[in-house]
Order: C-alpha cells, then structure tokens, then sequence
C-alpha cells in the first residue's frame, strides 16, 4: 500500500511517503509523478503546474536509481515535504539511521535537471529559460537545512542529525559549479553527473545501507515528521540583533535572489557609476521586511552609506525603538520617504523603502518650507535620485489611503524615465500565519480578491495546516478566544477593527487622561489605540500599539497594524464592508476614515477591502473573524470553521 502523507495522526507535510525501493517501482512503472501530481491537487488545491510535473518524470527516477544501487532501498523517503511555517518545499528528504552513532538521520536532497548555468552574482546563477536569477542550488539546501533546524526545537538539540545534498544529475563537474567557492558543509555538498559515485558513498556513511535497520528508518521518519516546530521568529524581536550584530534571519530562495541582487547592484554602481532599481514584489508575511533589515545589517556593516525608509509613522517609530535599542545611530537610519524631498543626488549607496506601496504622488506637506517646496518633484522621483541603488518592497494589495501610488507599473516607469536599470524580484509564498499559503488563498478568496469564498474546514482537511481560523459570535467572545489562546498557547494577541467608528481625543477623569471607549457594539465597549502625540497613563503610544503587550486592552486601527504582526489576530467587520447576497459593498456613509472617505466610488470600495486584507493577515498563528452586521456574520460563520 502507498502513502501520500504521514501516518495516521501525523501532519501531513510531504505529498508521498514510501521506501527508495518501492519508489522506484511507481517510477519506473511511470506512475510516481502522476501520484505525486494528484496529492498536489487535493493539498494545494489548485494543483502544480506542467514543469513541476515535467521536473519529478526525469529527475526522481535517476535519483532513487541511485539510492537504490546504493543499496539504500529500505531508506525512508519523503517527497515535497513543506518546510514548518513556511510555503517552501524540500525536493526529498531521506530518513534513516546513521551507522557511526545510530541516531536517526536526515538528509535534505534538492535535485536540479539543468546541465549548465552562467555565474550572477555572489551564490546567484542564471539558467536559460528562466525569468530572474535563481539561487545556487548548494546554497538554496544550505538554507533549507538552517531554516528546518532554526524551526524545529528537537533538531537545535543535535543538528549533526540534518545533512544537505544538491544533486545535479546531468551536470558535470567544471565550470559554473565549481563547489570550492561556496563554502561545503554538512549543510551543502553539491554533486553532479561525473562524481556520483562521491554522492553514493557520502550516503551510505549518513544512512545505514544495512536493510535489516529498514524499521529504524521508519522510526526515524516517524520521529521526523512528528516534531514539534516553534513559530517563525517575530520580526521585532529579532530586529536589534539583525542590525547592530549579525544576520538573524535565514532567507529563502527568491528573499535570497532579492538580498543578492541589492548587493550585486551595489557593486556594479560602484565600478560603472550604474544605477540601479531593484523592486521587490511580495504578498502579506513573504518576507519583504525580514529582507530589508538584512540589506540594512550587512550593508551597514559593509561601511555602506544605506537607509531604511517607510511612509509608516507607526512602523519607523517601531523600528527606530526595537531596531535601535538604545543605540542613536542606529535609530537615525531608520526614515521617512518625504524625508529625502531635497537628498542631493545618489547621496547613498542603498535606500531601502520598506511598505513602497504607501509611497505618496508629493512628500510635501502644510509644514514644507518654501525654498524646499521650490525643489519638490514626484516622491518616487525623489526616492530614486536618491541612491544609486533604490530598493522598494512592495504589496499592491495593502495600497490603504487615497493618493498612496506605489506600483511596479508607477515606480519602473520613473527608473526608467531618469535611465536606471530594473530588475524586479517576485516573492512566492506565506511566511506570516503559520506560513499557511491556504489561508492566503482563503482570505483573497473570501474578500473577492480572486477566486470565490471556500469554507476553511474545507482547505485544513487536505492540508497540514497548523493555522486556527474561527469566527465569533461576539466581540466579547472573540476577545475571550484571544485571551485564552494567549494563556494556553503563548505569543501576543490583538484586536483590530474597520475604522467605522469615531475616534475621541483623551478625556480627563478624576485629574487622570483616559481613553473614550468609542467602539461600541452592543454592551461591549473598547477604546481605540492612543492618538499620535496623545500620551495617556498605562496606554502605549499609538506607533507602539501592535509591539507593546499593553495594546490589547484597545482595540487597534488599519494605520497602527499595518506592517506588524502578533500571534493571534482579532478582526472586527464594521458596517463599512458588507455581504449582500452575492457579494460585498463598500458603504461610505458608515467609514470614519476622513481621508478615505474622499476616494472616489472604485477607489473606496478597493483601499476598503485592501484594510481588511491587511487586518486579517496580520497574525502569525491564528485569526477570529466577527460582523456586527447579521447577514456578514452569518457569511463569515459559514466560511470560519
């Protein structure tokens, strides 16, 4: 009998489970890809597409072949298997038991069919055919393994247990893959066609060839893909150390290409006077932030003139305070995107514009002088002339308030307008919410973004997803979830709301500013966070309130969440984003927002849905979903369980 996932009672992360041996008979009887194609199609609902499909016919027969001739038959092998809390997939992993100390073993295998391939930059390479550079293959299973091992409690412990294979079966050993320059370690051998022969004995001193420990392997695969995995690191957390000491954060395939890219255009600005505009596309949690703090450390470190800037005053605040830690110079790279509405040209080396979709048409305002309104262009102009390499990370879909115009489309005609180079970086995947590319799915599904609503019960049943999604009856009863989910699970809990409610300066009572708690829904009532400017006794900032464990006690707005994330997230629906019948309606009369209120019909209804986009993806671990409107209740009821 075959397995596609785990055993009974165990996540199922890997499409197909089975020994080398019988692998190798569902391929060579050319049905393992078909298998393997029809797994795909009930856990990523959508399926793969032909390449990948092309990919598993002409590579996994040569490599289990080989496994098998190594007389490694009996190893246990996991096909596509998900890496925790992320959207990326290890090509194999083997299970086994290592001969020298018989402890279980590990060994990550990525398998690549190219022949040949052009040396980029640093660990990048170009394969014909494809769109962008891509990472190079011992490098990409170097950082599988980090990551697995980052992630996974039990194999921090004895990390000497995971081991990290490239394989590339009709390649030869000279030229571009010459290994010497990449630093081999335990987590990055590359082999190719000529010394296979290398390949097989490595394996056999990390797998036990012996086929009398076959059930060893079993037990190790068991153990394997029954750990526990701790949650992605928080971003905040991580940020002092990422700036002022090393890099903390281990960056995956296309967060890779895009971290190498920023640094080969630094070079290349450097030697030809070349500037160069990097754009860096990537939905909600895809690691667009955890890229840009990387750029920021190792450039900084570099002696490189580099700056970090967002139109977030919450998230500069943030940043400036956690990033900066006490350190002044530090927090001084931290800025605005107005800042630079008079920069004197290619003044740094790097300008990283974290959130660029809430890059503005002016950077002026009522408080611009003058003699700088004089000088004052497009602030995407500005933002380019800026630095000789501009890097924007961008989600077109988080453009929240009117007059925010940051695009691909806006900001590539601007480089190209003032004749800079582009290269543009698409990022795949979820790392936020459990790294749960399904709630993605969901949510874009449910907001009408694309495709039509599905229930979540429906997607968890045919995935491993580890991600809570519920709906409340009530926003005391969401607030008690939170609450409760904090006490037994662990991690930060917020609530967020549409803003459909008005927002009160402070009161005093009894000689003490308060809070006016002007959300209020039935008998439950909360204030919004704290005013910008407004300190209140025993009530975060309003720039801290996603960071600050006192911020639960308000509830949040679209402008104090966007760009943070917690672990468990509460969102509130208000009457400004209904379901009617068939579809939402964006209703003006009931949003308390003064600028978006002044958008224009198609506009409200998008930078609306946009809010809720952002409010929902916001948790790492799991999300309550309420509507104070009947019939959107009653939708998201249906749909959250």
């Amino acid at each position: 009998m075959w397995i596609t996932h785990a055993q009974v009672g165990e996540p199922r992360v890997a499409l197909v489970r089975k020994s080398a041996q019988s692998l190798l008979e569902d391929a060579l009887a050319d049905r393992l890809h078909t298998l393997l194609e029809d797994q795909a199609r009930i856990q990523f609902e959508a399926g793969v597409g032909k390449g990948e499909v092309r990919s598993w016919r002409n590579s996994l027969p040569t490599f289990l072949n080989d496994l098998v001739d190594a007389g490694l038959g009996h190893v246990e092998v996991l096909l596509e298997h998900k890496l925790p809390h992320s959207p990326k997939r290890v090509d194999v992993v083997l299970c086994g038991r290592n001969p020298r100390t018989g402890r279980p073993s590990y060994v990550l295998v990525e398998l690549k069919q190219w022949s040949k391939a052009e040396p980029y930059a640093d660990d990048l390479v170009k394969v014909e055919f494809y769109p962008q550079p891509v990472l190079h293959p011992l490098e990409q299973v170097r950082r599988y393994c980090e990551y697995l091992v980052d992630s996974t409690p039990a194999l921090a412990e004895r990390p000497d247990s995971v081991h990290g294979v490239a394989y590339l079966h009709n390649a030869r050993k000279a030229g571009v893959w010459n290994i010497t320059r990449y630093g081999v370690d335990d987590f990055g051998e590359l082999y190719t066609l000529d010394n296979k022969g290398e390949l097989v004995n490595r394996l056999r001193t990390l797998l036990d060839p012996d086929a009398a420990t076959r059930d060893h392997a079993r037990d190790a695969a068991d153990e394997f893909l029954g750990m526990r995995h701790a949650p992605s690191k928080p971003l905040l957390t991580l940020a002092a150390k990422e700036i002022q000491e090393r890099e903390q954060f281990v960056l995956l395939d296309e967060q890779r290409v895009a971290y190498s890219l920023v640094r080969r255009a630094v070079e290349k600005a450097r030697a030809s006077r070349t500037q160069t505009v990097v754009i860096v596309l990537g939905g909600p949690g895809s690691g667009k932030s955890v890229i840009a703090l990387s750029l920021l450390g190792e450039l900084a470190r570099q002696g490189r003139a580099v700056l970090h800037a967002t139109g977030s005053s919450s998230f500069t605040s943030t940043m400036r305070k956690h990033a900066g830690s006490r350190n002044k110079r530090v927090q001084a790279m931290f800025k605005y995107f107005n800042n630079f509405i008079d920069a004197e040209p290619r003044d740094l080396d790097v300008l990283i514009c974290d959130e660029a979709h809430r890059v503005r048409e002016t950077s002026l305002n009522r408080y611009t002088k003058r003699e700088v309104r004089e000088k004052a262009r497009r602030q995407i102009e500005e933002l380019i002339d800026a630095a000789r390499v501009p890097v924007f990370l961008l989600d077109e879909n988080q453009t929240v308030r009117p007059g925010e115009m940051g695009s691909r489309v806006e900001i590539e005609a601007a480089a190209e307008a003032a004749g800079c180079d582009v290269q543009v970086v698409e990022l795949g995947g979820q790392f936020r919410c459990g790294g749960s590319e399904f709630f993605d799915s969901w949510v874009a599904r449910l907001l009408g973004v694309k495709g039509t609503p599905v229930q979540w019960s429906d997607l968890v049943t045919r995935t491993d997803d580890e991600f809570v999604v519920r709906s409340a009856e009530s926003p005391r009863e969401m607030e008690s979830w939170l609450l409760d989910q904090r006490e037994k699970e662990g991690g930060t809990a917020r609530i967020a709301a549409g803003y459909c409610w008005r927002w009160s300066d402070p009161i005093t009572e009894d000689g003490t500013k308060v809070l006016v708690p002007d959300v209020r829904i039935g008998d439950w009532h909360r204030p919004w966070n704290a005013k910008p400017e407004q300190r209140v006794p025993g009530v975060p900032a309003s720039h801290f309130w996603a960071s600050d464990e006192r911020g639960f006690g308000q509830v949040g707005c679209i402008y104090t969440a966007q760009g943070f994330e917690y672990d468990w997230a509460g969102v509130i629906f208000g009457e400004d984003f209904v379901w009617r019948g068939d579809h939402w309606e964006a209703r003006r009369e009931h949003s308390h927002d003064p600028a978006v209120k002044k958008a224009d019909e198609l506009h409200f209804a998008r930078l609306i849905r946009n809010t809720y986009k952002v409010l929902l993806t916001r948790g790492m671990r799991g999300v309550c979903v309420y509507s104070e409107d009947e019939e959107t209740q009653n939708h998201l009821r249906s749909l959250a369980r």
